[in-house]
């Protein structure tokens, strides 16, 4: 068996990082748990080449760069990363004389103290588009994120969706494809209004096509995507747009897997932690778009703020002389090395 860390963090992404580098600057020896084969989250598997607006002191940073940034604060202090491994399990036993959590994954067992659950939407995979035969299209011009911008370059694209990420390489695209038009089955939208109001200004200029109530109901090709079978859902109307990629940006199926039989209040797909993000099970905490609470927002900026509270309540429970607020982090002893 492992060795037993103070706390093991479940989850690699921003929320998950910070939550190790606030565990190390508290003295609290870390551990990082996550299914993917790297750091970063979401940031890095989905849209390392996005920017970001919303974190704070970045007007605005690549998805990677964060993910950089935040890896570089994270591991200063030796948090250990267990990376490609995925939880299945959990149960209590006695450890030098200690009662602790034993983790189990698909690649080991670890010992921990306390537990921050910063898992995000849990493993995920893209939402498919509803089409039998976009299966065969896969990676011949049927493709579910945008890794690098540049594999796009000149390309006829199709953008299929509402929301953040639609819109958003709806714009990231601009000067990179040759044409860009999105498409959604509805009249709604789910991005920001700021977003959309920009894609609809480039439409206004000619620059993007957005088409309301049209949906995807065939692909052609001579072994790659060239045209695409459009259907208006009012009218049953159809028509062809040429087309190089097809993007369908639907969103996740998520699953928290075995966190699931853990006893863990929830709410609907989210785990419901208290004001110092405690789940109801004491020793286990929650932080960033896994957990939820009254007046929650699910962003990178609160994802943070989580982490710091779990982890400070965290360091707290496992020894009650030590204050849940560490004080300004200029003052430090730990960063004097």
């Amino acid at each position: 068996m492992n060795a037993t860390t103070d706390i093991t963090v479940i989850g690699g992404g921003p929320t998950g990082l910070f939550a190790a580098f606030y565990a190390g600057m508290r003295g609290a020896s870390c551990r990082i748990i996550d299914a993917l084969p790297a750091l970063g989250g979401q940031l890095m598997a989905l849209y390392p080449e996005k920017y970001i607006y919303d974190v704070a002191g970045f007007p605005r940073v690549l998805a990677k760069d964060l993910v950089a940034g935040l890896q570089e604060q994270a591991l200063q202090f030796g948090a250990e990363p267990r990376l490609g491994e995925t939880v299945t399990g959990l149960r209590k036993e006695t450890v030098d004389g200690a009662e602790v959590f034993v983790l189990e994954t698909d690649g080991g067992s670890y010992p921990t103290r306390t537990i921050v659950i910063a898992a995000g939407i849990g493993a995920f995979e893209p939402r498919k588009l509803p089409l039998d035969e976009a299966v065969e299209w896969e990676g011949k011009g049927v493709h579910y994120n945008v890794v690098d911008p540049k594999a796009f370059a000149g390309k006829k694209v199709l953008l299929v969706g509402g929301g953040d990420s639609a819109f958003d390489w709806a714009l990231g695209l601009q000067g990179v494809a040759s044409s860009v038009s999105l498409i959604h089955r509805r009249d709604g939208f789910r991005a920001h209004q700021a977003t959309i109001d920009q894609v609809m200004r480039l439409q206004e200029q000619g620059k993007c096509s957005v088409r309301t109530f049209a949906e995807v109901k065939g692909i052609e090709g001579a072994g790659k995507v060239e045209r695409a079978i459009l259907e208006d859902a009012k009218t049953k109307e159809r028509w062809t747009l040429e087309v190089d990629a097809i993007i369908p940006l639907l969103g996740f199926v998520s699953d928290l897997g075995a966190i699931n039989a853990w006893g863990l209040s929830q709410e609907k797909e989210d785990i419901v932690v208290d004001r110092v993000m405690e789940t109801n099970v004491p020793g286990i905490y929650a932080a960033g778009d896994v957990c939820t609470y009254a007046g929650k927002l699910k962003l990178i900026a609160t994802g943070v703020g989580e982490a710091a509270i779990a982890v400070n309540n965290a360091v707290h429970r496992i020894d009650p002389k030590r204050k849940v607020n560490p004080g300004h982090s200029s003052d430090l002893k730990i960063f004097e090395k």
